[in-house]
């Protein structure tokens, strides 16, 4: 008797402690004060710093071989020039959402030295290069867009400034996304950097609100290209180097361009059944070595998947696709200051964004 008691008391523990941790995994997501300040850092120091530095460039002659610093003296840090990017985004967004943060003054020095009307100018001097003018096509663009989105959004008198000297650059990279979608007869449906479904669905974002000409390019290229798939092979994801979800990134875009009722329709042909058991399409994804760049590329892809779930869960009034995604996050969140610079030179950033995701959405 004393044994079957004993046995029912380990089960109910068993039974009470994976309740309260389906509970902890389902806790709203909150970018709160103890969060930014642990975001902050990753951004904060490495958007001067200039080493190790992967410039991706095509080299014309002897004379573009310079020093990063010199060939991008606004983006210049954080390993790569999208990266720095969107290091920036992150700062100008952490101080949108705290006002009086603690270090507001360092970041703004810092974002003011980096964002003059000179160092854009040398920018916009490299795009327009021969050799380079695809270059960072489209990551980098849809992030430089989403960095204006927050500069305007954050509408202090220092952003103000930011803004008007990063607008030289922002026109020529909307110009040189217009064009790119014209010219692009098929979509590019990997999980890295060129997939044109995550480079959409960010530059629309900005382009809603301040560029009324590329919104409406997006939304006719979108449907263009998606509209008519069907089973997207969800079940084959990830690819060993994969950060961003080929299906969920075409599901993110096309929520955002369709109606409701037109989403719920097209999301049954592309993903049947996905509504019902989003887990079993699905699992997080494990990374087996924090120190190797590509395969810390599944970090990122864990919070990519977790924004884009809360937004297609969102526009389905769908509570497994948004408890799926706070699992995504929290496991990539509570690794992600493994002291390798191979992912906390831009993980952060895309914590920083699944969070904002999940608050702007008001999820529950």
């Amino acid at each position: 008797m004393k044994l079957k008691l004993t046995l029912i008391f380990l089960l109910a523990t068993l039974f009470s402690f994976g309740n309260a941790q389906e509970k902890r995994e389902q806790l709203p997501l909150k970018l709160d004060l103890k969060k930014a300040e642990y975001l902050y850092h990753f951004a904060y120091e490495c958007i001067d710093q200039e080493y190790p530095n992967k410039l991706n460039q095509v080299l014309g002659d002897d004379s573009y071989l310079a020093p990063p610093r010199v060939l991008h003296p606004a983006f210049y840090g954080c390993f790569d020039w999208h990266s720095s990017v969107h290091g920036h985004w992150t700062l100008v967004t952490i101080l949108n959402e705290f006002p009086d943060f603690q270090y507001r003054e360092e970041i703004l020095a810092k974002l003011i030295k980096n964002i003059t009307r000179e160092n854009i100018q040398k920018e916009i001097e490299y795009f327009d290069d021969i050799h380079n003018k695809d270059y960072e096509r489209t990551y980098g663009w849809a992030w430089l867009l989403k960095l204006d989105e927050a500069l305007k959004d954050f509408g202090s008198p220092e952003s103000n400034i930011l803004d008007k000297n990063i607008q030289p650059l922002v026109q020529l990279i909307s110009s040189k996304f217009s064009g790119f979608l014209d010219k692009l007869k098929y979509p590019i449906r990997i999980g890295e950097h060129s997939n044109i479904a995550f480079g959409m669905s960010f530059a629309y974002d900005y382009a809603k609100k301040y560029d009324v000409v590329l919104a409406a390019k997006i939304e006719e290229k979108a449907r263009g290209y998606y509209s008519n798939d069907c089973g997207c092979p969800l079940t084959w994801e990830p690819g060993g180097f994969d950060f961003l979800s080929p299906c969920l990134q075409e599901a993110s875009i096309m929520q955002k361009v369709l109606s409701q009722k037109e989403f719920k329709k097209w999301m049954k042909k592309f993903l049947p059944n996905f509504e019902k058991n989003p887990g079993k399409f699905i699992k997080v994804a494990e990374v087996s070595d924090r120190s190797d760049g590509k395969l810390a590329h599944l970090d990122g892809l864990n919070f990519s998947r977790a924004w884009c779930l809360f937004e297609i869960g969102k526009k389905l009034n769908n509570q497994k696709m948004i408890d799926l995604g706070i699992q995504h996050f929290n496991y990539s969140y509570e690794k992600m200051d493994s002291g390798e610079y191979a992912g906390a030179h831009w993980l952060a950033s895309f914590a920083t964004y699944t969070l904002i995701k999940f608050e702007t959405l008001k999820i529950k």
